[in-house]
């Protein structure tokens, strides 16, 4: 007994206290608990005037009491007032405007089928039958075949009038593959024996739907030909739109692989197809988070999104002539557009990197006229913005806050941007009393040495600076977005694992999304990098800082989902710098991952660079403990691809852990148990005590 004591106090980092206690273990469980109702004054939900003029609203204080403030937005000014004197017609405030970690769904201008696909004039309606498209007289229910051609692997879905009712655009798809992925329930609730499942599920490589646009002339009842030369290989065409005279019928193009994208016209009478935008590039379109697109009828114009200059701006497209103008440019990126306001010629949206003694991830929202000219910057403070609009919109309630910032809350005018008064600072000072640190934001060049890397690192709570702390990374690499998190929060995610008596970073390596052109594309064909030369660069730097920071004899790391392919890479391409690795529902092999998140960045047709990319293939190189968790009843990412990696770290003869979790689905290792086990590997093989022992 002696012994193992002795050899597991021998195990721990030098100046490293017990940890991993059940004291410890608790306080991880409980962050929320711990956490919860000790920060005030940090939103404000505002009842306006029927005139716009003034709102109240309200604040929770410690204790259970309340008070009610007043503004007067015209005069700025702000006074506390008793529930008596509140007015009794104000209304609630209206929808809140996303900021990049919200949800953040734009209007995209795109025209949809009108319901019923009656035609404008409403003398025909269409319908689809026998894959084909018909037309039905309304007045006499007389029906016309329009198109013949159509199959059931090959057939007409949603159409498109032209404002003239004289033209129709259909849009014919031919099916794609029908690969099923199985998946076995062991242990089904209501019933002895195991269940099976399937789902449709394509994965890269297989054929797709390839949706392609008709165009037919209904007085005559023909179809008027259409060359696709110049959009043969569909992933999908979208934001369909006919002009306002008819003459014209718009499409954007995204073909397969990603690397060409294009606003093209269909003549309405010819059928001639040109580009009236064509972007080629030699890695990828960000189509799932770059994309907008929105028509001008009254001037035959369109805002188009691109990075064409290598970084995300917006440009005004005369579609007559394809034309392109900048509305918005610099080295910085637009985030997203919240509004068009055709009339005043203006468009409204979020912008990222306007600052450059800002961290480049923190939202700021603008307006700007469609000419360029007239930017106006609606926000202001250092940290990640989120507004408000007074119901007749010459108000902002401007929210921001950091990791390291509780939320501060200001009154300011549309009109210029301009601060109309202080309205509340976030009080955490019950919130700090528990020992609750804020998470230190860090910054450290990355792998070329000049590119600045934005992370953050979180203590725990009894976090002693003369004591030393093992160093764990929660990783998520994916392509899509960012993920260190940017706006306070009282209970961070990582937070529970430092409670354990770990010290945690947060990382946003390069490949990421939502820097510059050639920042994202480091991912492309190339996953497996998942940014780790910048995060061991990072780790590296933030050590140096921080003594208490342990790194000497390994770094752990976790992560999900992709977090989890990137997280087993650590120990295959980087077992020299990280030693532990739990895994939760890894895509570790891009081809057997479901076929837009990985074409998208690993582009198509499938090459050697999937198999140079995979974890299957590259398991033999496995160093360090690494525990493999995955659901069995994961409908996100295929099951299999887990148990590839395990079948070949077999085939390897290679030392691992696996979980595989009766029921579950992704992300098995945040439920109870998963997340416990998980726990207990990071303790036990970075802490070499035996977990909750004390």
């Amino acid at each position: 007994m002696r012994s193992a004591v002795l050899f597991a106090v021998l195990l721990l980092p030098s100046g490293v206290v017990a940890q991993g206690t059940k004291a410890d273990y608790e306080r991880a469980n409980t962050v929320r608990d711990w956490t919860s109702n000790k920060v005030f004054k940090a939103k404000v939900d505002p009842h306006w005037f029927d005139n716009g003029d003034k709102f109240w609203y309200r604040n929770d204080l410690p204790g259970g009491k309340k008070e009610f403030v007043l503004v007067d937005a015209v005069k700025g000014t702000r006074e506390v007032v008793t529930e008596d004197k509140l007015p009794k017609d104000a209304k609630p405030a209206p929808k809140q405007a996303p900021s990049s970690e919200e949800d953040d769904a734009d209007d995209c201008g795109a025209q949809q089928p009108r319901r019923g696909n009656d035609s404008p004039d409403g003398t025909w309606s269409t319908f689809i039958k026998e894959n084909n498209v018909w037309l039905r007289d309304r007045k006499t229910k007389e029906e016309t075949r329009l198109s013949t051609d159509g199959k059931p692997d090959d057939g007409y879905g949603r159409v498109y009038w032209s404002p003239n009712s004289k033209r129709l655009i259909a849009i014919k798809t031919k099916a794609g593959g029908d690969r099923k992925v199985t998946l076995v329930e062991s242990s089904p609730k209501d019933q002895l024996q195991p269940k099976t499942s399937t789902i449709n599920y394509l994965k890269p490589g297989d054929a797709i739907p390839l949706a392609k646009p008709h165009l037919f002339d209904i007085e005559n009842a023909k179809e008027i030909a259409v060359s696709d030369e110049l959009f043969p290989n569909p992933w999908d065409v979208s934001y369909e739109h006919w002009s306002s005279d008819s003459k014209q019928f718009h499409f954007v193009y995204n073909q397969r692989g990603h690397t060409v994208m294009r606003l093209l016209a269909i003549d309405a009478e010819t059928g001639k197809v040109t580009a009236v935008v064509n972007e080629e590039c030699k890695t990828f379109f960000d189509y799932a988070g770059k994309m907008y697109v929105s028509y001008l009828d009254d001037t035959n114009e369109a805002i188009w999104m691109s990075e064409r200059n290598g970084w995300n701006h917006l440009y005004l497209v005369n579609l007559k002539t394809g034309e392109a103008k900048n509305i918005t440019d610099g080295k910085w990126v637009v985030r997203g557009v919240d509004r068009v306001d055709e009339k005043d010629r203006t468009v409204w949206f979020r912008a990222l990197g306007m600052h450059p003694n800002e961290d480049p991830y923190h939202v700021h929202f603008c307006r700007v006229k469609l000419d360029g000219t007239g930017l106006v910057e609606l926000t202001e403070g250092d940290g990640i913005h989120s507004v408000q609009y007074s119901p007749d919109r010459r108000f902002i309630i401007d929210t921001f806050s950091r990791v390291d910032l509780p939320p501060v809350t200001e009154l300011r005018k549309v009109s210029d941007g301009k601060k109309v008064c202080d309205l509340e600072t976030a009080d955490a000072s019950a919130l700090l009393k528990t020992g609750w640190q804020f998470p230190e934001r860090f910054v450290a060049k990355g792998r070329d040495g000049k590119t600045d890397i934005h992370g953050y690192i979180v203590r725990p709570s009894n976090f002693d600076p003369k004591k030393t702390y093992p160093v764990l990374e929660h990783i998520y690499a994916g392509p899509h977005d960012h993920h260190v998190r940017k706006a306070f929060s009282a209970a961070p995610y990582e937070q529970r694992f430092a409670e354990l008596g770990f010290i945690v970073v947060k990382i946003d390596g390069m490949g990421t999304n939502w820097r510059s052109k050639a920042f994202h594309d480091v991912c492309w064909k190339n996953l497996g990098d998942s940014g780790f030369p910048d995060r061991i660069a990072w780790i590296k730097a933030a050590a140096e800082k921080h003594p208490e920071m342990d790194i000497a004899k390994g770094v752990g790391i976790f992560g999900g989902s992709a977090g989890g392919q990137s997280s087993t890479r650590a120990l295959l391409a980087h077992g020299d710098f990280y030693t532990v690795a739990v895994s939760d529902c890894g895509c570790h092999d891009n081809r057997m991952d479901k076929i837009w998140w990985n074409e998208l960045w690993m582009s198509w047709p499938i090459g050697p660079h999937y198999a140079e990319q995979s974890n299957v293939t590259q398991a033999h190189k496995l160093k360090g403990k690494l525990l493999l968790v995955v659901g069995e009843l994961d409908r996100n990412v295929d099951p299999a691809s887990t148990m590839q990696v395990a079948n070949a770290l077999v085939k390897a003869d290679k030392d691992f852990d696996l979980l595989i979790v009766p029921g579950a689905g992704h992300g098995a290792a945040e439920s109870p148990y998963g997340n416990r086990r998980r726990m207990d590997y990071l303790v036990r093989h970075m802490m070499g005590v035996e977990p909750r022992s004390r």
